[in-house]
């Protein structure tokens, strides 16, 4: 009797361990093609195969993120190699795996590998507050996401896995929980990012607030990723920063070997060591200008159905969504929806982070490029959505809501910018829009602004991406409010739109500053609201927050070529409390590089990179 209470007991830790993985449930545990059935995998466990702890290694760092005051996602890899799972089959006990380090295939093991993590408040790990064991395997390409709870608001932790009754460690991560909703709090700093191409240099802006230390949490905007092959662009072979594998990603393994690839820049490796992050993402972590039922290059036809191996639409963008899940310390919103990331943060009294989903969970079909007319004759049409119904309406339900609980500030991450963008002057195009943005969707972003305006909901800061340059613009409701540039007098809020960590301008790879500096000009005098843009730098932007103000300070990166902590400071920003437009004059008058209506820009005795690689 007490042997078999002994099975039991086992089998129910078990079973624990298993569950407090939150990748065996992630994205979806009832979607037929995503989840995974937990007790299956406990069925195929042979302890004989189990690999040692010096057989297993921390791959990829420790990375957390999805902050909440108790609570907080912690995330590893711990497997035998480097490279990632081909799928969660397994035959007669065993899946080959390649190791690139040794040049040799290796057995993966049916036997799951057990983890343990400590949480606690100081480096020393001596007086932890939260501890637990977990479990993973080849079927999760051995991630481990786990929530550490028990924890106290608005407080720096430290937490560090262990491969279970061992000495192998993983790296030690620092993070911190957000205050609770009630919390009078006074100042809180975010890094924005958007836009790492692998290829195309190296992600120094992640290393920069780590260097300084400067920020409390990370918000990603997306393009966390690049799904292109390695030949479409970028000078990867001459930097040796090739992404893996070097083909156009489709199926799982695939999408597992891009993000292990770019979790080598030893940056990014340190951002996510050393904050928090808010992820969500744009299109390229799926493919090229997604929308609900397909993307550029794959539009659910039988050319793109066999250029793409036989995986369809659906397929590829559960491949994407599933290694997603896998990969990022992000919690899982609704078990039911595979595809919803879309989610909000209340920080304090101070402000609400919204952030959406612009991109793939219900958009309508969007610039395929081919489509480009037919997208202009339909832009204003009411029934088209960037976000869908359900989103929509939670959207505006979460505005409301952090209007009337007080929050000083409602800060709205949306991928792809929200103001008009009218680039006729500067492009030369007969359709003078980019249609993927919000401008091929007016009559949602006519619904925001009616929502804001209203409901008198003011104080509002829309942050996005996407775009490979840095726009700054008041929120203006063009038609239907006046607005006058030189005061900003009808605003509602602004918009900080940042350039890319390391992906090319928009005005192309090798232009130099004077050119980019030359564009810039002719955007903003076609643009009554954008008071400030600039095409040259590759860069982030830090958001301080207080009750009285939002101050935005932009960043640019001289050259992503080399790994450096090079980095210029390009403009500053002042957002007062109840002002709902940027302060006069904007960016103190003075800018580093860009265009500044009504300003100067003054560059400061520094070297650029003369291929246009900054």
């Amino acid at each position: 009797m007490l042997h078999l209470l002994s099975i039991l007991s086992f089998v129910a830790a078990a079973s624990a361990s298993f569950s407090s993985n939150l990748n065996y449930r992630s994205p979806s545990h009832n979607h037929p093609g995503l989840g995974l059935a937990i007790h299956k995998i406990q069925k195929r466990n042979d302890p004989a195969t189990a690999f040692t702890p010096d057989q297993l290694n921390f791959t990829h760092g420790v990375a957390s993120g999805d902050p909440y005051p108790r609570s907080v996602i912690l995330w590893t890899r711990i497997a035998p190699t480097s490279d990632n799972d081909r799928s969660n089959v397994t035959v007669s006990g065993y899946v080959p795996l390649y190791n690139h380090d040794t040049e040799q295939y290796v057995k993966a093991s049916t036997a799951p590998v057990c983890v343990e993590y400590s949480v606690a408040t100081d480096e020393a790990l001596s007086n932890v507050v939260d501890s637990g064991t977990a479990y993973t395997s080849s079927d999760i390409d051995y991630t481990v996401k786990v929530e550490a709870v028990h924890l106290r608001p608005y407080t720096a932790y430290y937490y560090q896995f262990r491969v279970c009754k061992s000495n192998n460690t993983s790296p030690l991560g620092r993070t911190k929980t957000t205050p609770r909703p009630s919390d009078h709090v006074t100042n809180v700093s975010l890094a924005v990012y958007s836009c790492s191409n692998y290829p195309f240099g190296f992600f120094n802006a992640y290393g920069n607030t780590v260097r300084k230390d400067s920020v409390d949490y990370v918000v990603h905007l997306g393009d966390y990723i690049y799904e292109y092959a390695e030949g479409y662009y970028g000078w990867g072979y001459s930097l040796g920063r090739v992404s893996l594998p070097n083909k156009e990603i489709y199926s799982l393994y695939d999408y597992r070997k891009r993000h292990a690839t770019y979790r080598t820049d030893l940056d990014l490796v340190a951002s996510h060591q050393n904050f928090a992050w808010i992820p969500v993402w744009d299109d390229h972590e799926i493919a090229d200008n997604t929308y609900r039922d397909g993307s550029a290059e794959l539009n659910n036809t039988e050319d793109s159905f066999v250029r793409d191996g036989g995986v369809s639409v659906d397929q590829r963008k559960m491949n994407a969504v599933r290694a997603y899940f896998e990969w990022m310390p992000i919690r899982q919103v609704d078990m039911d929806d595979n595809l919803r990331i879309w989610r909000s943060f209340s920080i304090g009294s101070l402000f609400d982070l919204i952030m959406l989903d612009t991109r793939g969970y219900d958009r309508s079909i969007t610039d395929l490029y081919w489509n480009t007319d037919y997208i202009h004759a339909i832009s204003n049409d009411a029934g088209r959505t960037l976000m869908g119904g359900r989103q929509e309406n939670w959207f505006y339900n979460e505005l409301s809501r952090s209007a009337e609980r007080g929050a000083a500030w409602r800060i709205i991450g949306s991928q792809i910018i929200f103001s008009r963008m009218n680039l006729s002057a500067a492009l030369g195009n007969e359709n003078p829009f980019n249609y993927d943005q919000w401008d091929g969707y007016l009559a949602n972003r006519n619904r925001t602004f009616a929502h804001l305006y209203e409901n008198n909901i003011g104080n509002n800061i829309m942050l996005a991406g996407d775009s490979h340059a840095s726009w700054v613009s008041d929120l203006v409701w063009l038609g239907d409010k006046p607005y006058n540039a030189s005061t900003g007098e009808g605003s509602i809020g602004v918009e900080f739109a940042g350039t890319a960590v390391s992906s090319p301008s928009p005005a192309g790879q090798n232009i130099t500053i004077a050119r980019a500096n030359n564009g810039s000009a002719t955007i903003v005098r076609a643009n009554d609201e954008l008071q400030w843009q600039d095409l040259y730098y590759r860069g982030y932007y830090e958001l301080h927050i207080s009750q009285e103000a939002v101050e935005a300070q932009y960043f640019g990166i001289p050259t992503t070529r080399t790994r450096n902590s090079l980095e210029i400071s390009l403009a500053n920003f002042t957002v007062r409390s109840g002002e709902n437009r940027l302060a006069r004059p904007v960016a103190g008058g003075v800018v580093e590089s860009g265009f500044l209506k009504g300003g100067r820009v003054v560059q400061t005795n520094v070297t650029y990179d003369t291929e246009g690689m900054a």
